[in-house]
C-alpha cells in the first residue's frame, strides 16, 4: 500500500492531506487482509501495513520493523503508529516492550488480542463469550466463515466492514474498564481502538 498523501476530494473540498496510520503487523496473512479492507480512496486516513514476510513475527521483530520504518520515514503531526499483535505465548516482558515504545510518543500505540487477531475477527459476528482456548476461537469462527485458513475471502470480506461497528461494541464491552497496557483476560482485545479512528 502506499504512503504517499495525496489530493482527494470529499464533500465537494480538495485536501491535500490523506492522514496515514501505519500499523506494524505479527501476522503475515490476516491482519494486513482486514486492514486492507478498511482502506478507501474516500477515506481521510489510510493504512500502511508493515509486515515481515520471512516469518519473524516475535514482539521484537514487529517493534523492529517499525522503528525501522520510522527511522526513514517520520510521522507527520496528524499521523499515527500502531503495533498490532497476539497474546499467544509471549511472555510479559516482551509485551512490555511494545507498550513502553506507546508511551515514548502520542502518536505510537500498541492493540493486543488475547488469545489472538481472529478473536477480534469474531466479534464482528457474535459476542466471543466463553471461549475456552485458541482452538475453540478458530472453532467458533470456522462457523462464520467456512475453510478458514488466515484469509478473508469475497462475501465475508463484505460481511467484516458491515459488521465492524458491533465487534468495537463488543470488544469494549469486554474491556471495561479499559485495560491500561494490554488484554490479560482471555477473550479480551484493544484492535476496537485503532479500528474506530478508521471507520
Amino acid at each position: 500500500m502506499s504512503n504517499k498523501r495525496r489530493l482527494f476530494s470529499r464533500d465537494g473540498a480538495n485536501r491535500s492531506y490523506r492522514k496515514i496510520i501505519v500499523v506494524a503487523i505479527e501476522g503475515v496473512e490476516t491482519e494486513r487482509e482486514y486492514f486492507e479492507l478498511l482502506n478507501s480512496k474516500d477515506s481521510v486516513i489510510t493504512i500502511t501495513c508493515l509486515k515481515d514476510a520471512s516469518n519473524h513475527n516475535s514482539p521484537e521483530h514487529v517493534l523492529t520493523r517499525i522503528k525501522n520504518y520510522l527511522d526513514k520515514k517520520p510521522l507527520s503531526k496528524r499521523d499515527e503508529a500502531w503495533i498490532v499483535v497476539d497474546k499467544d505465548g509471549w511472555k510479559d516482558s516482551q509485551l512490555k516492550e511494545l507498550y513502553n515504545w506507546s508511551l515514548e510518543d502520542k502518536k505510537y500505540n500498541f492493540a493486543l488480542s488475547n488469545p489472538q487477531f481472529e478473536y477480534w475477527l469474531l466479534l464482528h459476528f457474535e459476542d466471543g463469550l466463553g471461549l475456552k482456548s485458541i482452538k475453540d476461537c478458530k472453532v467458533r469462527l470456522g462457523k462464520y466463515i467456512s475453510n478458514y485458513n488466515k484469509h478473508l475471502r469475497g462475501i465475508i470480506r463484505k460481511n467484516m466492514i458491515s459488521n465492524v461497528k458491533q465487534a468495537i461494541s463488543r470488544a469494549k464491552n469486554r474491556d471495561n474498564p479499559p485495560c491500561k497496557d494490554w488484554p490479560r483476560n482471555f477473550g479480551c482485545t484493544t484492535v476496537y481502538k485503532l479500528v474506530e479512528k478508521v471507520v
